[in-house]
């Protein structure tokens, strides 16, 4: 077996992180994945085949046989649960790029537990794992190692070694201190069960959908999907796409899966600044509708704090690392007359929150 190289922490998590780096920091390229055999766990890849295969028929039955109530609880149970990965997990709990109160943090809590996609303990850990040592061995998902694996394929694996090796690098403290996730991660498996499936499959028939409909559309479909969408975060949005702020790195701008994953998808931009709450440079809510969500609940007091990037520093960034498919900073100035990119730059700090 080939010797192991140092896994080393290649990415920042938080802005503190990047504030220790200069200015002039030369780009850090992480290496590629080792080469081995994967180690297949046989009992995820047939309860993971057996699920898309309900999948499907849910969506056969949510598009052609379900009532129409259905199927709209099915569109919202996606959005809480999504809101529950995107605004909870990810950008609330994992990065702390804003604050929540009680209530808030009450109502992310439950929006997780329906996605089922872990407690939110162990999915913050296990991202702060994915972005403080990206692209490499002890990264749970690394695109290097292929679109299959970083979509689906790490759950139907053994992890790697670094993974574990490395797991205590990360502080999840603040995880652990938060009653909320607490009662979560004690009670997760009662918890999951009645909000992912059995909450979904009760409520539709009090309008008189039948069992069968409401159980593999607005629970097996609905989780399915949530689940592939999310994952396409890992997955595409590491392989194709523009890289406006760092093309040294593999995640990518890309809008399409923005658009299905409640915003997720400027994945260059967010791989640069994880502490920004937007996820993104500009605040278009058409595609960032998480971003939507915490502005709501930072107008009604319940979000505070929310962390952001000037746009002196996303500026500098750009034309220090981008790939040059910025917009405004990604041109040659010789060929863009000096007033076209005055007023192009007006327009992006109007948007920049």
């Amino acid at each position: 077996m080939p010797p192991q190289r140092k896994q080393e922490a290649s990415w920042v998590l938080y802005e503190t992180d990047a504030n220790d780096l200069p200015e002039d920091a030369p780009p850090h390229v992480p290496p590629s994945a080792e080469k081995r055999p994967w180690k297949i766990v046989w009992r995820n890849v047939i309860l993971f085949f057996i699920l898309h295969v309900g999948g499907v028929y849910g969506g056969y039955l949510f598009l052609f046989k379900a009532m129409w109530r259905t199927s709209i609880f099915a569109i919202f149970l996606y959005l809480c649960s999504g809101l529950g990965i995107t605004a909870g997990a990810h950008r609330l709990w994992a990065h702390k790029s804003y604050k929540a109160r009680l209530p808030l943090r009450i109502l992310l809590t439950i929006f997780n537990t329906i996605a089922f996609q872990d407690a939110v303990v162990d999915w913050a850990r296990d991202h702060r794992m994915h972005h403080k040592y990206s692209e490499t061995d002890a990264d749970p998902h690394n695109a290097t190692r292929g679109f299959f694996f970083s979509h689906i394929g790490w759950l139907l694996l053994r992890k790697h070694p670094e993974i574990k090796a490395k797991g205590h690098t990360v502080d999840v403290n603040d995880l652990h201190n938060d009653p909320i996730l607490r009662f979560q991660k004690k009670y997760y498996q009662i918890l999951m069960p009645l909000a992912c499936f059995i909450m979904p499959t009760y409520v539709p028939t009090l309008w008189g959908e039948t069992v069968w409909n409401s159980f593999y559309v607005c629970a097996i479909f609905r989780y399915v999907y949530v689940l592939n969408i999310t994952w396409l975060v890992n997955s595409a949005a590491h392989m194709w796409g523009s890289k406006p702020y760092d093309k040294n790195i593999n995640p990518v701008e890309t809008r399409p899966v923005s658009l299905v994953v409640l915003g997720e998808g400027f994945h260059n931009y967010h791989h640069t600044f994880p502490w920004d709450y937007k996820t993104a440079e500009l605040g278009d809510y058409s595609l960032n509708l998480s971003k939507l969500f915490i502005d709501f609940m930072a107008k009604i007091d319940w979000a505070y704090d929310l962390k952001t990037v000037s746009t002196d520093v996303i500026q500098k960034r750009a034309k220090r690392t981008g790939d040059g498919s910025h917009p405004v900073w990604g041109y040659d100035v010789g060929e863009v007359a000096t007033e076209d990119k005055t007023d192009t730059t007006n327009l992006v700090n109007s948007k920049v929150l």
